[in-house]
């Protein structure tokens, strides 16, 4: 993959319609895509606000949708921050920013395996300050609405998630 131009890499995704696709998300260069089994790469997400990718997904119901949380979730000096989430229904050409701006980190996202509506986000939010973007996110129209479906306070303060997982039955 293209290491060089872009460090360390967080997380792949390949459709399970289309094997041969894959595509790398880097913590701090961006997003790759593959359609010959990795055999060259483009880079496809290098005309929005940030460069920082903590997860990808894509729906299996449809490998044309794939969603996107930015913000690089590994803690750590050198951790960039994002944006919230983005979505593509046009397997990555075009992105539209569906929200959470303020989560800044981005552990997890799940989309339904049955309904690409329904999408799980797990925001860390700002690293090293306090933030109320943190917690488990939901939406089922999408990304035009949000629902904060997990929120845990310790000491007065909100707590982030950095993963999550989904059985796919």
């Amino acid at each position: 993959g293209p290491s060089r131009q872009s460090g360390r890499f967080v997380d792949f995704a390949v459709p399970e319609k289309e094997p041969w696709t894959i595509y790398a998300a880097t913590g701090s260069g961006g997003l790759w895509k593959s359609v010959n089994n990795g055999t060259s790469w483009d880079p496809i997400f290098d005309n929005e606000a940030v460069i920082s990718i903590g997860d990808i997904a894509v729906a299996a119901t449809d490998p044309k949708i794939v969603w996107v949380g930015t913000g690089e979730h590994t803690s750590s000096r050198s951790t960039y921050w994002g944006d919230g989430v983005y979505k593509s229904v046009d397997a990555g050409k075009t992105w539209t920013n569906m929200g959470l701006k303020d989560s800044q980190h981005i552990g997890r996202v799940l989309i339904d395996p049955k309904d690409p509506n329904i999408v799980y986000v797990a925001s860390l939010g700002a690293l090293y300050s306090q933030n109320d973007e943190r917690g488990v996110y939901k939406t089922i129209d999408g990304g035009k609405t949000w629902t904060k479906s997990l929120e845990v306070k310790a000491d007065g303060r909100m707590v982030g998630a950095a993963d999550l997982a989904m059985d796919p039955a």
